[in-house]
């Protein structure tokens, strides 16, 4: 499951990296530090994320 979860990591994150920078742009935020936490985040959410969704196709 841990090979699934990895694969899945890698679309995931980005895909929510990418959702959370265009939401802090749509904000107005426009400098480097808010997209760059922005980007951070996304990366950071996407590992759970990532390990629930693999957990529910393993299943």
């Amino acid at each position: 499951m841990f090979r699934l979860a990895s694969l899945l990591y890698s679309l995931i994150s980005t895909s929510l990296a990418g959702t959370m920078i265009i939401a802090v742009l749509v904000a107005g935020h426009d400098t480097l530090m808010p997209i760059l936490i922005a980007a951070a985040v996304g990366f950071v959410l996407a590992a759970p994320v990532s390990w629930l969704v693999a957990r529910r196709l393993y299943n």
